[in-house]
């Protein structure tokens, strides 16, 4: 088959920038496709935190001049490197007044008051990189709110440019709570149309939202999981694009994230203390005592310890947490949480490990080498999410044989199956009613299949660390959406046309 043009853009990858799961599912899916035979450009904004020096980024010759509608042209310039540990060009825009800040959308809890003005601008830097550098995309592959303009650009501004008469589009939703709403204003520096501002399109509540945009003009939309594609309907997980996503159903798939085994491996970890796999299991007892000496408790292995890693935020649960940890507080176990939100949960918590320092260690903030030693230490993961697209922590668990517990959401539905004693099959515990009882119940069946079923959970760590979710599976599955759009591309144009 041939070999694709791919023009993937994303507001943040791995290793330059991070806020969430996106960056991750950036920094390696192009190296995944690459290695499918295609020709991957990468794009995303230099952001001040982003060192050329460091990245080895050289300029390319010349500015881009982006027409912004009523704001004129604005210019900005571009920086090339290599995505590390590939052949894949990476670009920056760069635009001192939009990205020269300390945060990626936001700067102390606030979002910027530009925001729209800013991606806009990058959607449309990336339109006009593609041109700078005579690359004509097969698919151009857009991410959350951020490149939400991509789609619709394409199909509008650039529906009869010839460098993209052959180009389709995908959009992938990361997250469906972000969509980059504004005040339609944006329309004019847009500059699709008014006749684009309708329930149809852009328009929402009298406002412009990106995200509906990129939805309703991306030639396919994927999600980050199968759950998360069939939820994502539904009035409870939609954020109220549920009956346009609805609509749009027959161009709606689910694609599961992978992982990157070469850093989440504990037989190759650097940063564990004893490393350790699924034939010697010894390393992870050991793991486990430098775990409490780093969180200064009690060091005992005659009881389970249970980790959490993820951002202190609504979405992954920790008003349950929060209500529960009183209850498991009375047990006879230990608890480490690494992560950094709400400015309240950040609080609750540093006041929890005051009032049971024996029992209880946090963290506030995030460290990656902490992040491995608590997946590597702990019998048991925490990740009792309202939503979650797909998650990642739940996937390293398993390969660290440290058993996860999880609501049965999205991705963590797909990934998870749950324990059967008779059998001693599954791979760790879940559960469905968003409650702190439920939270407590499966959190005490946990922590008694640790205490009084030891045969039960050994076979449990052994299941969870065979289980494999690679980047190369679902590079396939994007392989096959990109020629899907291909296939379709020109009855798709013709529509908007």
């Amino acid at each position: 088959m041939k070999n694709l043009n791919i023009l993937f853009a994303a507001s943040e990858i791995v290793p330059y920038a991070k806020s969430g799961g996106l960056a991750d599912v950036a920094g390696v899916l192009p190296k995944a496709l690459r290695a499918l035979g295609h020709d991957v450009r990468v794009v995303m904004p230099r952001y001040y935190i982003v060192d050329k020096e460091k990245y080895g980024l050289k300029p390319l010759d010349g500015p881009l001049g982006i027409l912004m509608g009523v704001m004129g042209e604005e210019w900005g310039s571009v920086y090339e490197g290599t995505l590390p540990g590939s052949d894949i060009p990476i670009y920056f825009i760069e635009h001192e007044g939009y990205f020269g800040r300390k945060g990626l959308y936001e700067e102390d809890g606030f979002g910027y008051s530009d925001n729209d003005n800013r991606f806009i601008f990058f959607s449309k830097a990336v339109m006009q990189l593609a041109k700078k550098l005579r690359f004509k995309p097969d698919v151009i592959h857009a991410n959350d709110w951020h490149t939400g303009a991509l789609p619709v650009l394409l199909n509008t501004t650039y529906a009869f440019d010839p460098d993209f008469e052959n180009t389709g589009s995908l959009m992938s939703i990361h997250n469906m709570q972000h969509q980059g709403k504004f005040y339609k204003g944006a329309m004019d520096v847009l500059g699709v149309g008014w006749e684009h501002f309708n329930h149809n399109e852009l328009e929402e509540y009298d406002g412009i939202n990106l995200l509906k945009g990129g939805i309703v003009h991306a030639d396919i939309i994927n999600t980050v999981s199968h759950k998360y594609a069939q939820e994502i309907r539904t009035a409870e997980f939609g954020c109220g694009l549920e009956g346009l996503v609805d609509a749009h159903a027959y161009k709606l798939y689910g694609i599961l994230n992978g992982v990157d085994y070469e850093e989440w491996n504990p037989s190759i970890d650097p940063y564990l203390a004893k490393t350790y796999d699924a034939e010697d299991m010894s390393g992870k007892a050991v793991c486990k005592t430098e775990l409490q000496k780093i969180f200064n408790l009690p060091q005992r292995n005659d009881i389970p310890l249970l980790g959490w890693v993820g951002r202190l935020a609504e979405q992954k649960g920790i008003t349950l947490l929060s209500s529960a940890i009183w209850h498991l507080m009375k047990m006879d176990i230990q608890i480490v949480l690494l992560g950094a939100g709400e400015k309240w949960a950040e609080h609750f918590f540093r006041d929890m490990a005051a009032k049971f320092p024996d029992k209880f260690g946090c963290f506030i903030g995030y460290r990656n080498d902490l992040a491995h030693q608590i997946e590597a230490g702990s019998d048991i993961f925490l990740m009792p999410s309202l939503f979650e697209p797909c998650g990642l922590n739940q996937i390293y668990s398993l390969r660290y044989g440290t058993l996860p517990i999880v609501r049965a959401t999205g991705g963590l539905e797909d990934t998870i199956e749950n324990f059967e004693a008779v059998e001693r099959s599954g791979t760790g515990f879940k559960f469905y009613d968003a409650t702190p009882e439920a939270l407590i119940g499966t959190a005490t069946w946990a922590i008694d299949t640790w205490t009084y079923d030891k045969e039960g959970f050994d076979q449990l760590r052994c299941n969870a660390m065979q289980k494999r979710y690679d980047w190369d599976v679902a590079a396939k599955g994007y392989d096959a959406l990109y020629r899907r759009i291909i296939e379709g591309r020109l009855s798709r144009r013709q529509h908007w046309e």
